[in-house]
This record gives structure tokens, C-alpha cells and sequence, in this order.
């Protein structure tokens, strides 16, 4: 620290807080630790006394909080996405769009590792809205070696941390299968359940089709909705291992690309989840196990947003939900503010 004329002091960074008290009125931080002085600031240092003050002599090849967090905003932000006003050496970076929020976790944690400086995030492959927090950072010390902040940013390698994708709109088809429902000795309440969980995206029901435990059927029903234009097909009931449980193999008839047959994940077990490719385009035929039509949370909930948001889904993404993948149940349902589906 260095003392120096406070009419001299434009530039430097303050290394004490500066308390303002007014009778009657106030009393409080006029300027912060680590607050660059402007010019504008010297009367308002003057109007508290401070003729002289206290400043940190910034040697060549360091740099201040506040520039250093400015890097770490630029090596995570992507486009769809906002900076607060540097505070104290911390920026927060806002949604500007509803979509996917996607995360570099294994970069994520290099940076981290430099030591002296943290971005800390929300999970990744969650929805998120336009003005939600999506990560916060900063540097631990007053002042960083510049070099530490370029070993940073060769990491990110001029490829973002993050991304917001945004959801699109998808026209739906619904196929729900079940001899019992089809017959009509009970009532269809799968299919609202399905309704209810679009509503929340920008999604148009095509229409429901109710079609009898026929392999065939299934089959034709499926892919009568893939020719109506539907970017979506989920299928409702019939994914079990039992003989007359015929919706996986169905959807195998049409031809889609099967990417997996079962989830490390409770309520979820039985998803499968595929792609149509029709004339390049990948549309995903979904089977649903019985679960999602009672339980609050499952499987569904884990993997919709992704496909709202064309985020194409690999065999190891569903692997990876075995952490996180157990939903507790909780009395007060808290998703997606809770555990379940989040993996470290």
C-alpha cells in the first residue's frame, strides 16, 4: 500500500473501504475496497476528509479484480446471454432467452483448478428462462497475475463455457397403446399427462392415437404421425418385458435408430429413446414407461427439455444420469430445484 494525494489519485485502486457519515442521515460505505478512483470521485474522497489516501500500487503484469472477472465472463458467456455490472470483482451472467442451458463441465474444472479465481455455474441439460442466474464469477484476490488469467482463457480456447439453446417449436403426435384403454373398459389418462408436460414448451398436440397391443399398429400409427409432419412421437404404455408388451418392438419396425432400451433412472427405467431420420431430419420417437402417467417427476422431465431445444441425445447422456438419477419422493416436490437428474 502506498499513500498518496487523493487529487492524485485518479486511476489507482482503493485498498480500504471508505465510510461516509452523514448526521441524521447516514452511515455507510461511500466506495468499496478495490474501487477504481474516477475523476468524479475526488470531490465526493475531499467531502469526507480524505486529503490523502491509501491506495494498492499495481505492479506490471497484474491485473485488477474487476478486469480479471470481465476474462471470466468472456471465456464462459455465449450468445443468448447477459452480464450484471462488475461488483466487488464479481460478474453474473443472465439468460436473455428461454432454452437448454449447456455446460463444458471437464473445462469448467480446469479453470477452477488454476486456483485464485471461480466460476460457479447451474447444472447443466436444465431449462432455464429469460432473466434466470446462470453462473457467477470471480477472482479470489484483490489483484491476479495477468499470466494466471491467460492460462484460463488458453483453456477455453475461445470456445465458450456455456450455451443457452433455444426450445423450438414442435408439433406432437401421441400413441398410446393398450387393449384395455382401446377396448374402452377404462379411460385414457396417460394422454393428458403427455398434454400437460408440452404445455409448458411452444408445442402443438397433433392428436392422440389409441391403437389396440398390435405390433402392426403401433408400428403404422407411428409413423402416420411422422407423415402429418410431427417433429415428436411419444409412446404411451406397452414398455415392459412382458410377451404382450409390444411398443418396443414397433417402434424398432419403423426403422428408427435405437439409441437406448432403459435408464439408470427411478421413476424411468424402461424409457427408450430413438431417432426417425427422414430425409435428414432426426426425429425422436420416445416410449414411455408406465411411471410418468402417476409419478410428479421422472425420466420424462429429465430428457423433454432436450428434445424442446434439438439437442440431440447420446446413449453415454443417459448413461450418466445414474447420479442423481433416484427421485426421493419428497412430500414437497421441489424439481427442478432438487437432486434428481443432476449429475457432478
Amino acid at each position: 500500500m502506498k499513500q498518496i494525494k487523493t487529487v492524485d489519485a485518479v486511476g489507482h485502486v482503493l485498498s480500504h473501504d471508505i465510510t461516509q457519515i452523514i448526521k441524521d442521515e447516514k452511515k455507510g460505505v461511500l466506495f468499496k475496497k478495490g474501487h477504481i478512483i474516477r475523476e468524479e470521485d475526488i470531490p465526493k474522497l475531499l467531502s469526507v476528509g480524505k486529503e490523502n489516501i491509501y491506495i494498492l500500487e499495481k505492479e506490471e503484469g497484474m491485473l485488477h479484480e474487476n478486469e480479471a472477472a470481465e476474462i471470466l465472463y468472456e471465456i464462459c458467456a455465449n450468445k443468448y446471454m447477459k452480464p450484471t455490472q462488475v461488483s466487488e470483482g464479481k460478474i453474473e451472467i443472465i439468460a436473455d432467452a428461454d432454452g437448454l442451458f449447456k455446460l463444458d463441465v471437464e473445462r469448467l474444472y480446469k479453470i477452477n483448478s488454476l486456483g485464485e479465481m471461480m466460476i460457479a455455474t447451474r447444472h447443466g441439460n436444465t431449462a432455464v428462462k429469460r432473466g434466470d442466474k446462470l453462473a457467477g464469477t470471480r477472482v479470489i484476490p484483490l489483484i491476479i497475475e495477468e499470466e494466471k488469467m491467460k492460462k484460463a482463457q488458453e483453456i477455453s480456447a475461445g470456445q465458450p463455457l456455456m450455451e443457452i439453446m433455444p426450445f423450438k417449436h414442435k408439433k406432437v403426435g401421441i400413441v398410446t397403446t393398450g387393449s384395455e384403454v382401446f377396448s374402452g373398459r377404462i379411460k385414457d389418462t396417460f394422454g393428458p399427462v403427455i398434454i400437460e408436460k408440452f404445455s409448458v414448451f411452444d408445442a402443438e398436440i397433433l392428436g392422440q392415437k389409441i391403437v389396440d397391443d398390435n405390433r402392426k399398429g403401433i408400428t403404422e400409427a407411428v409413423l402416420s404421425f411422422i407423415e402429418q409432419g410431427a417433429d415428436i412421437v411419444v409412446c404411451t404404455g406397452g414398455m415392459s418385458v412382458d410377451p404382450d408388451d409390444n411398443t418396443p418392438g414397433a417402434i424398432i419396425d419403423t426403422g428408427a435408430e435405437i439409441i437406448t432400451y432403459g435408464a439408470p433412472v427411478l421413476p424411468g427405467a424402461m424409457l427408450l429413446v430413438s431417432y426417425y431420420d427422414k430425409e435428414g431430419r432426426k426425429i425422436p420417437i420416445i416410449g414411455l414407461p408406465g411411471c410418468v402417467m402417476y409419478a410428479k417427476r421422472t425420466i420424462f422431465d429429465l430428457i423433454l427439455p432436450r428434445i424442446m431445444a434439438d439437442d440431440f441425445i447420446k446413449k453415454s447422456d443417459i448413461d450418466r444420469l445414474g447420479q442423481g438419477g433416484l427421485c426421493l419422493n419428497c412430500d414437497i416436490c421441489t424439481y427442478p430445484n432438487c437432486g434428481f437428474g443432476k449429475m457432478s
